[in-house]
């Protein structure tokens, strides 16, 4: 057999919070599960991760919590370390961007591509914080979503309907530092021209060909994947900053690039590169021959990373010159939660630190229901009801039932020595062949990353074996026929050695508890399928119970604790958010105005322009209300104003101000009109 090398990597966890279970389901499990595989196949594999510990996202929490940004990604480091390390996730290793070489890395290779010609220097303009004096990264500023109305979208990113955008695109932006709305000022950037690259990277996603050369099997990468690429390249790939003006990060290694970093983006990638050059140094191996020459590259992401981890690094590597491009890029779809998407904000998380220290002895429990479920190629959803019926109904009533009957008769009957295989019958024969059958479709499940597929597999050895003991009945033939008893649990305990080595990469605690039961130290994966793993005569031992079942007050109390982590009342309002100084909120000039006029905006099915009379003089006000309200239904109406807002131009027309609604739980605006006769250019205070 080929015994390629393999390079695989998992997503950098941001180090500003720590793991919830759909980071673990989507990315880090079936990572985990893939490389245990490929390391009973006798594969070279370097299973590389750390945290990512730059970007806004770290600057943004520090802030939040008081706090410097070191303190921030020292705290979350640990947090996510000691996770990975409890759940057992068999990282090679589990590195920091913050780290010395993997600054000198990346900025090596920024200069590397520097030197040949690929960014172009651009200046643009960029919102300003004139309040904290500094430009405003992707993260720093939200605003309406121009394409769903969302009001917290992100400069890079809508987080509700998932658009791409950039800060421009932003209706009403919102400094997250001052909380005022910035100001367009000039700055200078290193751009990567992404449209020069349009061509090679539809052949090579497409039909997996680079110049000519087939580089990997376009039938193994997902179709969610080869979708979001293509939209992309469709839609007209853009150029992109590579650098960002921040005082927090990767310093851009050249002379004129004073208080630049390196974009995260840029940066966070190359963290897989440092991270595999610090575990050769400690492995006394050469690092590079895990990115160049026949390695495979495979990297596990969830879907919000495929553009930067399909589109954005592989120009990066192909640029450079001196790498590989990813083999695969199996990226998985999103895990809810109870009928809910994962919220950090507003807590709706199972987070896994938490649960590990609620449960330390239901990792695999875990491991299962959520490769059980994995998001591989659609949305799926966890749900404590569920992790309970998998638990018992599966791991308990069929693995745990059949290893334990096995077991138990063995030592029973035989005083724990495996007995003799007789004559085999029929259906003994049917099972036999099952046992022989199960191994190759596993191995081309996992090779083609259907975790979960591959997982079903396994067990369905666990549920013949089940059912052939609930059909034979050993436990009444022993009275009439011992010869018979004899050879169907000679059957059983092959399947049970079998499923103790098949399982090893699914559920690595408990398949290392079967071969305890069996007294099988020495195992090798090429004994999968063999029908005399145990030999007769080998002495079991007495087993122990493999899985308790889940109760009922389990799942109640693990329900209670996710509602009352809701920092919401029931009527699901937003969460209070950050405090403000009260001369801050002084600055804040609001007054009673009235609609004199009302329009659509041309070409945009959500803002009305205003014609506002606030007493200190008539001005246009464009608002995103359009779907709300018709507008000869609101002239006349007195509403609430924020006057001390910046002009902004939107859609062509100048807007000065905003008018201050109230929103429901289902989205509905009203206006937050004063309930006395107040003249306009009274002072709302």
């Amino acid at each position: 057999m080929d015994k390629k090398r393999y390079t695989v990597t998992a997503a950098l966890p941001y180090a500003n919070g720590p793991l919830h279970l759909g980071h673990v389901a989507g990315v880090y499990l079936p990572a985990d599960i893939f490389v245990r595989f490929l390391r009973h196949k006798g594969h070279d594999v370097a299973f590389i991760c750390g945290s990512d510990e730059h970007g806004a996202a770290i600057t943004l929490r520090a802030k939040k919590e008081g706090v410097t940004p070191q303190e921030i990604v020292d705290k979350y480091y640990t947090i996510l370390a000691d996770s990975f390390k409890k759940f057992d996730v068999s990282f090679d290793i589990f590195h920091r961007t913050s780290e010395p070489i993997h600054r000198e890395t990346a900025q090596d290779f920024f200069k590397t591509l520097h030197n040949k010609g690929v960014f172009t220097q651009k200046t643009n303009q960029q919102y300003f914080d004139e309040k904290y004096e500094q430009f405003l990264a992707d993260r720093y500023i939200t605003g309406e979503c121009p394409k769903c109305g969302f009001a917290e979208a992100y400069g890079d990113q809508c987080e509700k309907c998932g658009s791409a955008l950039s800060p421009n695109d932003l209706i009403r932006p919102i400094s997250k530092l001052s909380g005022d709305a910035p100001v367009l000022r000039e700055t200078t950037h290193w751009f990567l021209p992404m449209e020069r690259h349009e061509d090679w990277l539809k052949d090579w996603i497409q039909n997996g060909k680079l110049e000519e050369k087939q580089i990997h099997d376009p039938k193994k990468w997902r179709k969610q994947v080869v979708g979001q690429c293509m939209s992309w390249i469709d839609g007209g790939l853009q150029p992109r900053a590579m650098t960002r003006d921040l005082d927090w990060g990767i310093p851009v290694p050249l002379e004129n690039a004073e208080g630049k970093v390196l974009y995260v983006w840029l940066d966070a990638p190359i963290g897989y590169i440092s991270a595999t050059k610090a575990w050769a140094v400690e492995q006394q191996k050469n690092w590079k021959n895990y990115w160049t020459g026949d390695t495979e590259l495979v990297h596990f992401i969830g879907k919000d990373n495929i553009v930067f981890h399909a589109l954005i690094f592989p120009i990066l590597l192909k640029e450079h010159g001196d790498f590989i491009l990813p083999k695969n890029v199996p990226a998985s779809e999103f895990l809810n939660l109870e009928g809910d998407k994962f919220s950090t904000s507003r807590n709706w998380a199972v987070w896994l630190h938490e649960y590990l220290e609620r449960h330390p002895n239901k990792t695999d429990e875990l491991k299962y229901t959520l490769t059980a479920i994995a998001p591989e190629s659609r949305d799926s959803e966890f749900t404590w009801n569920g992790f309970q019926s998998r638990v018992n109904n599966e791991l308990a009533d069929v693995l745990g039932n059949f290893v334990n009957r096995a077991l138990v008769l063995t030592n029973k009957y035989f005083d724990g020595a495996v007995p003799e295989l007789g004559t085999v019958e029929p259906e003994d024969q049917r099972v036999i062949k099952a046992i022989g059958e199960v191994s190759p479709l596993v191995e081309e499940k996992l090779y083609n990353y259907k975790i979960r597929e591959a997982q079903g597999e396994v067990m369905s050895l666990a549920r013949i074996g089940n059912r052939y003991l609930a059909e034979t009945e050993p436990w009444k033939l022993i009275k009439t026929d011992k010869e018979r008893v004899k050879t169907i649990l000679n059957i059983a305990l092959q399947i049970t050695a079998n499923l103790s080595i098949l399982l090893d990469p699914f559920l690595p605690s408990t398949a290392r508890k079967m071969r305890t039961f069996l007294d099988l130290e020495a195992f090798n994966w090429s004994q999968c399928g063999k029908k005399d793993i145990l030999p007769a005569g080998h002495h079991t031992n007495k087993p122990s119970i493999l899985f308790e079942k889940i109760d009922d007050a389990f799942v109640e109390k693990e329900q209670d604790l996710l509602r009352a982590s809701q920092q919401v009342e029931e009527s699901n309002h937003e969460t209070q958010k950050e405090t403000v100084a009260f001369d801050d909120f002084l600055k804040l000039d609001i007054r009673v105005g009235e609609i004199l006029s009302a329009k659509k905006v041309k070409k945009a099915d959500k803002l009305l322009e205003l014609n506002v009379d606030t007493g200190l003089d008539q001005r246009t006000i464009v608002s995103g209300i359009a779907q709300h309200f018709a507008p000869e239904d609101i002239i006349g109406k007195k509403v609430s104003v924020l006057m001390n807002l910046p002009p902004r131009k939107i859609r062509g027309v100048v807007s000065n101000g905003m008018l201050l609604m109230g929103e429901d739980k289902d989205g509905k605006l009203t206006f937050m009109s004063p309930e006395c006769d107040l003249e306009n250019g009274a002072t709302i205070r």
